[in-house]
């Protein structure tokens, strides 16, 4: 009987030590840097598991002892092989070398690895910053934004607009972050440039679905965008001299493999030119990037990040609007144990728009602040199992306006609106697990919260309807308000919760094939007011409130994806359906501007989206590039409140402004030789909806336009080619000094691409006519980049 015991112990405790398993963590960087990389594959190929590298480098997992191969591989660097014997829980940080700069590298990086074929992530798409530099741009300037341009699901409202529209949503329904903090602006100049510096980024992905659960506040997408650390080995220095801006940015160690500093800075000065000609217009821009990084120990890494920009557009100097984001972020890294990794952060957004009237005398000045805190947990439980979790919480302050006299005789009066004060928390929970060797899922949990604080003077109405329609003109009209109430800020005027599910799965018929889907619902109690197609300085945010129901998205898609040819080629294919409840639209004849009751020229409406993306790609070779196509549909529905009101285009659904069936873009780039390379881009898009008249009669003297039905009308199609080439005299990574030439032609066949039809009386045959009004033709332009 005791040698029975004894036998059955034996095995029960022999069984242990074979199911035992070590931690190996650690962080991955840059060998000539210490810059950490994201994204890194940890591959353990006899397992046939691992995993990758989080935002700041680390990675953990859990595997059997003994002595095992491991692979480490990431976009431009050498790949390393080496033997790990491990029979106890393992730190082992990691160094990788940088390649030559060729095209034999993978130029976009989802999905560039079998390893991410079999991960449930879908609807995400990463640019590496070489490839961003290499696409031809306007005026040479290298544009982040631009370039997510040429990929399925993303497009914008035209030449000049700013910001981008995600599978059909508005461009206030994008979160991006730089570094974390929310960039409330992403353009330049109106939309010619990004606010994005492309020297000071490390790297950047974009979430069109399938959004983890750790993201929130937005029901369109996501643009996540870290800046490089900066270089803790030696001082560097790297920037770029344009037509009509340049930049420069330099790095270098506080402490040597401690610590690191980066400051870089951006400049227009195409308006110096003007004063030499006596023009008194002007419109520029200048950005500051900074990033402070300091070691303490192997567990602990203090970061502090920054953000200036600011553009000037000035008229004679009687008018002059001047706005910009500035952003500060301190985080705290922190490994609590081999398998934890943790994040604090304390962040600060600001974004300011300012109006200088001197012909009417006075100072606009308006904005939108919000503090953040948040915690983030990365949770390696083991080899099938890594959990995110955390809370955040962010306070708002919202600035509709403040007019000042610009001199002392203007006669105008100070008058400030009524500023709005909220905040918005959520925790969330989110498990990546790997359930068989073909199928794998990630599925988590957000629950937020929004508050909507007391303020001075909140108007009240009869029957709480701040908009009212009129039976006898069939119109809708602001509702007169029959007093007002005031409420401390340490009081909830309304408050709003919400429950965001998200999941997404995958399986895998081998490792070059799979097939996934993913649902999330997202919660937006942040509303951008503008009637335009895209915002201006003048357009306003407001928060969710008494009359202001939060944006609720729901959201399906379902991917194809494969790799062929060693992973030289690859195929993305993916369809997907979206729903948003509560998205606003306007009465006719909204004023939108010094508007103190913003909530009467609003009505609620629901949206839809729905469409296929289609992305193959080259990714090695003399010859890469992809071809990119989108077929979508997005609406608009503003149905009337009672069976007697019409609603907003008699309740049909319409188009809405950024509505675009068809999408294609081709890009590729061809390396001649080490010194010369060529690269190029075409881009053909369905014309942007529009409201035409369809006919006018006269009344008393007057002439009155009949128009079609909203936005059933459309601009003529958008297509242009870009063409560059690329000359580097010395392209051996060995040389102290590189530069490079770009010479560049943006929209090769000078294409008149309408931005808007307006129509008039021709007064010398007394006919009607449309004028067509384009903004670019076609531009060449070179620039001279360096690096020491």
């Amino acid at each position: 009987m005791k040698n029975t015991l004894s036998l059955f112990f034996i095995f029960i405790f022999s069984l242990i030590q074979a199911q035992e398993k070590f931690t190996l963590n650690g962080v991955i960087k840059d060998a000539s840097s210490n810059e950490t990389l994201y994204g890194v594959n940890v591959l353990f190929p006899e397992f046939g598991t691992g995993t990758t590298s989080n935002e700041y480098g680390f990675y953990s997992l859990k595997i059997p002892p003994g002595e095992h191969r491991v692979v480490i591989s990431y976009l431009g660097f050498e790949e390393l092989s080496f033997q790990l014997t491990i029979n106890a829980d393992t730190t082992r940080n990691i160094e990788l070398k940088e390649t030559s700069e060729s095209l034999e590298e993978i130029v976009i990086t989802e999905d560039t690895e079998g390893l991410n074929i079999t991960r449930p992530e879908m609807s995400v798409t990463r640019l590496d910053i070489n490839t961003i530099q290499k696409i031809p741009v306007l005026f040479g300037e290298v544009d982040v934004v631009k370039s997510l341009l040429l990929l399925p699901g993303v497009s914008n409202a035209g030449e000049g607009s700013s910001g981008f529209n995600v599978r059909g949503g508005a461009v206030d329904q994008n979160l991006i972050l730089l570094d974390e903090a929310t960039i409330y602006s992403s353009s330049h100049l109106f939309g010619l440039f990004s606010v994005f510096n492309p020297d000071a980024i490390k790297n950047l992905k974009l979430y069109k679905g399938g959004i983890p659960a750790k993201y929130g506040g937005r029901v369109s997408s996501v643009l996540e965008i870290y800046q490089k650390d900066g270089n803790s080995k030696r001082f560097r220095a790297n920037g770029g001299i344009g037509l009509i801006s340049s930049r420069l940015l330099v790095e270098g160690p506080l402490v040597k493999d401690k610590g690191s500093f980066l400051i870089g800075g951006r400049s227009s000065y195409a308006h110096l030119f003007l004063k030499l000609t006596d023009n008194p217009n002007s419109a520029y821009f200048y950005d500051l990037n900074t990033k402070l990084s300091y070691r303490l120990n192997d567990s602990n890494t203090l970061l502090f990040s920054g953000y200036f920009g600011r553009d000037v557009f000035n008229l004679a100097e009687s008018f002059k609007n001047t706005y910009g984001n500035s952003v500060f972020n301190l985080r705290w890294n922190h490994v609590l144990s081999e398998n934890i990794f943790t994040n604090l952060s304390v962040i600060y957004s600001d974004y300011y728009y300012g109006l200088t009237l001197d012909f009417v005398g006075f100072n606009w000045n308006s904005g939108i602040q919000n503090l953040n805190l948040k915690y983030d947990f990365n949770h390696y439980l083991n080899e099938n199992i890594n959990l995110e979790y955390g809370i955040q919480s962010t306070y708002y302050e919202f600035n509709p306006g403040e007019i000042e006299p610009s001199t002392a005789d203007s006669g105008i009066n100070p008058f400030d609106l009524t500023k709005k004060y909220a905040f918005e928390n959520a925790v969330y929970f989110s498990v990546e697990q790997k359930l068989s060797e073909r199928f794998s899922a990630e599925y988590g949990l957000r629950y937020s919260t929004f508050l909507r604080l007391g303020q001075d003077q909140m108007s009240v109405y009869d029957n709480d309807q701040p908009v009212v329609y009129d039976s006898e003109f069939g119109i809708y009209t602001e509702a007169d308000p029959i007093g007002n109430v005031s409420l401390p800020k340490n009081k909830t005027e309304r408050s709003f919760g919400n429950i965001e599910p998200r999941v997404a799965l995958a399986y895998n018929f081998n490792e070059f094939q799979s097939i996934k889907a993913s649902y999330n619902r997202m919660s937006q109690y942040l509303h951008l007011i503008t009637n335009t197609s895209s915002p201006t300085p003048l357009d306003v945010w407001t928060p969710s409130g008494k009359f202001i129901d939060p944006q609720i998205l729901d959201q399906v898609a379902l991917g194809y994806f494969q790799n062929f040819n060693g992973l030289v080629y690859s195929l993305e294919v993916e369809t997907f359906y979206k729903s948003i409840d509560n998205r606003l639209d306007y009465i006719d004849g909204a004023n939108l501007i010094a508007n103190n009751n913003i909530e009467r020229v609003l009505l609620p409406g629901k949206a839809r989206a729905y469409g296929l993306e289609i992305l193959f790609r080259k990714n090695k070779g003399k010859f890469t590039g992809w071809l990119a196509y989108t077929l979508s549909k997005t609406e608009q529905l503003t149905a009337g409140r009672t069976p007697d009101e019409p609603g907003i285009n008699n309740g049909n659904w319409y188009n809405t402004n950024y509505d675009k069936p068809h999408d294609i873009s081709v890009t590729g780039s061809y390396e001649i030789s080490p010194k010369w390379q060529l690269n190029s881009n075409f881009a053909y898009q369905t014309g942007l909806p529009t409201t035409f008249p369809t006919g006018q009669y006269r009344f008393e003297n007057l002439t009155i336009p009949v128009f079609s039905p909203r936005n059933s009308d459309r601009l003529p199609s958008y297509h242009r080619l870009d063409i560059s080439a690329t000359y580097t005299p010395k392209p051996s990574l060995t040389n102290s000094y590189r530069s490079s030439w770009n010479f560049g032609i943006y929209n090769v066949y000078n294409r008149q691409n309408a931005v808007s039809l307006t129509f008039r009386q021709n007064q010398d045959i007394a006919n009607n006519e449309a004028v067509r009004l384009s903004l670019f033709g076609i531009i060449p332009s070179i620039t001279y980049n360096f690096r020491f």
